[in-house]
């Protein structure tokens, strides 16, 4: 299993559109981290670039991302990866709590133009 999350400084970065990479964590099947890697994120907003389906082409199922906007949730789970919202915090310690069951999707959304602030609802 492939876990993306989009990062900033080994932190989930709060906005996926606007991370600085995504970290791709390689998870074996006694559902512990096997590796991880690094992928740049495209420049611009992620709902508007390819990066869903280069996550999906790299083996990518499930992104543990920080806030989403509905357009970027849309652009990934229609490349088959599952999103999980709500993630914060230092990156391995987030990828071990959503593996133990103890992280679910949040259910918020973010609406926002960019260079705005970000405002999130339910």
């Amino acid at each position: 299993m492939k876990i993306a999350i989009p990062t900033k400084d080994q932190r989930v970065d709060s906005h996926f559109g606007q991370c600085d990479h995504y970290t791709i964590f390689t998870i074996d099947e006694a559902k512990k981290i096997e590796s991880t890697e690094e992928y740049d994120a495209p420049v611009g907003c992620g709902c508007k670039s390819d990066v869903a389906a280069l996550l999906k082409a790299k083996g990518v199922e499930t992104m543990l991302a920080g806030n989403m906007g509905q357009g970027a949730v849309n652009k990934v789970t229609q490349a088959g990866i599952q999103v999980v919202r709500g993630c914060q915090g230092n990156i391995e310690t987030v990828v071990k709590q959503y593996l133990t069951g103890f992280i679910l999707d949040s259910g918020l959304i973010c609406s926002h133009t960019e260079g705005d602030d970000h405002q999130c609802a339910h």
